[in-house]
């Protein structure tokens, strides 16, 4: 199946962020990121966008969170974001309800793509495959969703905008 859209939208009533992967064709998993979970992960999505081998080929530290910072802000140009849309029923391979992710490992394909393997505590979990763009993308979308929820967690990429943009919101990962 091929990843063709994710939504990241924050249940305040769950106090969790609802991610939902379109697939081509008609497929849709949908799982709950918890708070807790999400500020152990953000350091391991920094890591993994960090081990690119031409960022890692960097000596120096400080020069690698810089390439980072330009490699996000290169990415998210790309990206295509659009504003949620409703969708019709699909089918939920792993169920009906959201998966409720406890771990999290991320890691780069032989491919060069960062693969994140999302799973639950019981049960079957899913590998996303993604290119920098679609990683970067999620990083922005995860980011500005848990902006919305007021978590009061910091999830800073190393940056080239200006500090005090306001992040977008409600937007969807194409």
């Amino acid at each position: 199946m091929n990843l063709e859209r994710i939504t990241v939208e924050f249940a305040a009533e769950e106090d969790r962020l609802l991610v939902r992967v379109y697939f081509s064709g008609s497929a849709e998993v949908l799982f709950w990121l918890t708070r807790r979970l999400v500020k152990r992960f953000w350091p391991v999505m920094l890591q993994i966008a960090q081990s690119k081998p031409d960022i890692q080929a960097q000596p120096n530290p400080e020069a690698r969170k810089a390439m980072v910072g330009f490699e996000h802000e290169k990415a998210l140009k790309e990206v295509k974001f659009s504003k949620a849309v409703k969708e019709p029923d699909r089918k939920h391979p792993l169920g009906e309800s959201p998966m409720l992710v406890t771990r999290i490992r991320a890691r780069r394909s032989d491919k060069g793509l960062s693969v994140l393997s999302l799973m639950p505590k019981e049960g079957n979990g899913i590998d996303l495959s993604l290119g920098d763009n679609l990683l970067h993308g999620l990083m922005k979308l995860i980011q500005d969703t848990v902006a919305k929820a007021e978590w009061d967690l910091k999830l800073g990429v190393p940056s080239l905008a200006p500090a005090g943009e306001e992040p977008q919101q409600d937007r969807v990962l194409q």
